[in-house]
């Protein structure tokens, strides 16, 4: 049984997560961390996401029970990814992140620990949203140069970063495929006198409202034809689903920084 630590784990991913590892026949609850101060600290991790009791306390420092877990799960906060990352690396220990938001210098810092333990990071660890990356570098091969390119995306209230890091992995995979980088081409959001569009642009849309998990949307225009790749998540559970499945994966895999694409063989 490949022992998992969850981070967050009081979180809606976290506890999300410890349903699927309970869930799952070749996985274990090995740890599971929470914020200084949460009401679930020392509690059972399980009992904390309306499960039975797996025995496995809540923790403020994941230091504290290296020794409990194989592999560690991480959808949390820049900071708090980045201090996991460190320790993680330090004992050699697996990875998977699935945190958002990550300045370039912290993502540098996520390809330097990449040699000292395997470490899938990936903005998105849907199965679903993975293939729409496939299927994004194939329009956009196609039919990009002659389109006007626009991601829609949509979450919840209480996401804190924009836009979603999905939205711009779309969004840098589409401008690959063109032979363009995002960060010259990329338009956020519009307002007033804007002029005529730019072909060579990519824009991007943001909502936030209510409790919506996670929709987006690649939509490539041209004259006379409208073509819409469109990914809408249903609940959290894929995302939990897939990186687990990236945690299986990373089991004795060597030192390096890993895709989902990679995961699933794409």
């Amino acid at each position: 049984m490949l022992r998992i630590a969850v981070a967050g784990a009081s979180g809606r991913m976290g506890k999300t997560l410890i349903e699927a590892v309970h869930e799952h026949g070749d996985l274990t609850l090995g740890a599971a961390s929470v914020l200084p101060g949460d009401a679930a600290l020392g509690r059972d991790a399980g009992s904390s996401a309306g499960l039975p009791a797996v025995g496995v306390l809540a923790v403020a420092d994941l230091a504290e029970v290296l020794a409990d877990f194989d592999v560690l799960v991480d959808f949390t906060t820049p900071e708090a990814t980045l201090r996991h990352l460190e320790l993680c690396a330090r004992a050699g220990k697996p990875l998977v992140i699935g945190t958002t938001g990550l300045t370039e210098a912290q993502k540098r810092f996520v390809a330097e620990a990449g040699s000292a333990a395997p470490i899938v990071f990936a903005p998105s660890m849907s199965v679903g949203v993975n293939l729409c990356y496939k299927l994004l570098d194939l329009a956009a091969r196609v039919i990009g140069e002659e389109s006007d390119i626009e991601i829609i995306e949509a979450h919840h209230r209480h996401k804190v970063d924009a836009p979603s890091g999905t939205a711009l992995r779309m969004g840098e995979v589409v401008a690959a495929a063109l032979g363009r980088d995002l960060h010259d081409c990329a338009v956020f959001g519009r307002e007033g006198q804007t002029g005529a569009r730019d072909r060579k642009t990519i824009g991007f849309s943001t909502i936030r409202g209510g409790e919506i998990v996670g929709d987006h949307t690649v939509m490539f225009a041209t004259a006379g034809e409208r073509i819409e790749i469109t990914h809408k998540s249903q609940s959290r559970r894929h995302f939990a689903d897939g990186a687990l499945r990236a945690a299986l994966w990373l089991r004795n895999k060597p030192c390096g920084v890993y895709s989902m694409m990679d995961v699933l063989g794409l």
